[in-house]
C-alpha cells in the first residue's frame, strides 16, 4: 500500500463497519435532510457535469441524479470497499452514474471540467495537509464560475453541540472540522465567496453546510 492509500481513513474508521454504514447516516446523521439541502443549494442545472467527491455508497450522487436527471453525475471515493456498496446501489436504481477509484487529494480529472463540486462528509476523513490538498483539486477541476458544496462536521453552535464536539474532534480527523477551519482553507484556496448555508444537530455534533464559488 502506497502512503497516500495508508492515510486514507474509511468509513468508520474500520473497514469491517462499512456495512453499517448507510444504517448509521440515516438514524443518526439525518442525512436526508443534510443531503436533501445540499442538493437544494446546489442548484444544479441541466446539461452541468457534477461530481461527488468521496461519494461513499453513493447516496448523495443517486439523489442529485434522480432530481436532476438531465445532468451528468460521476462519484469518486479512495475507498475501495465502500465503491463495492456502492456500484450495487447504483445498479439496483438503474441510474447511469460512473464511479471512480481515486483519493480526493489527487483526482485523475481535467482541469476546469466540472460545473459543481459537492463533499459530504468526506473532509473528517483527511489529515489536515490531505483536506488542503483535496480543497485545492476541487477548486483545479471546477470550471471558473463553479461551486463546492460541502456538508461536513462544523464548528458547535451551542452549548449542547459543544458537549457533543469533545468526542466528535477525536473521531477521524474531526479536529480541524470542529475547530471551524475547513471554510478558511477554502478561501486560502482562492473560493470566494465562502457562505455558510445551513447547521443540523446531531447526536455527534454540528453539521455545516456550506457554498464556495471558484471567481469567474
Amino acid at each position: 500500500m502506497n502512503k497516500a492509500r495508508s492515510e486514507y481513513i474509511p468509513a468508520l474508521s474500520f473497514d469491517r463497519l462499512t456495512a453499517l454504514y448507510d444504517p448509521v447516516m440515516r438514524l443518526f446523521m439525518r442525512e436526508a435532510a443534510v443531503k436533501g439541502r445540499l442538493v437544494e443549494q446546489g442548484r444544479v442545472e441541466k446539461g452541468q457535469r457534477v461530481l461527488d467527491l468521496g461519494c461513499g455508497t453513493a447516496t448523495l450522487a443517486i439523489m442529485i441524479k434522480k432530481v436532476h436527471p438531465g445532468v451528468d453525475v460521476i462519484g469518486i471515493d479512495g475507498d475501495r470497499n465502500i465503491l463495492e456498496f456502492a456500484r450495487e446501489k447504483v445498479r439496483m436504481s438503474g441510474l447511469d452514474i460512473p464511479l471512480f477509484d481515486a483519493l480526493a487529494f489527487d483526482l485523475p480529472c481535467r482541469d476546469e471540467y466540472f460545473d459543481r463540486v459537492f463533499a459530504s462528509l468526506l473532509f473528517h476523513h483527511l489529515k489536515r495537509e490531505n483536506k488542503v490538498r483535496a480543497v485545492r483539486e476541487a477548486y483545479r477541476v471546477l470550471r471558473p464560475g463553479g461551486e463546492l458544496h460541502v456538508a461536513d462536521f462544523g464548528a458547535p453552535r451551542n452549548k449542547l453541540m459543544w458537549l457533543a464536539s469533545l468526542i466528535t474532534r477525536h473521531f477521524e480527523e474531526a479536529s480541524d472540522n470542529v475547530r471551524g477551519l475547513v471554510p478558511e482553507m477554502l478561501c486560502e484556496a482562492g473560493f470566494a465567496p465562502v457562505d455558510a448555508a445551513a447547521h443540523f444537530m446531531t447526536i455527534f455534533g454540528t453539521l455545516s453546510l456550506c457554498r464556495a464559488r471558484k471567481p469567474a
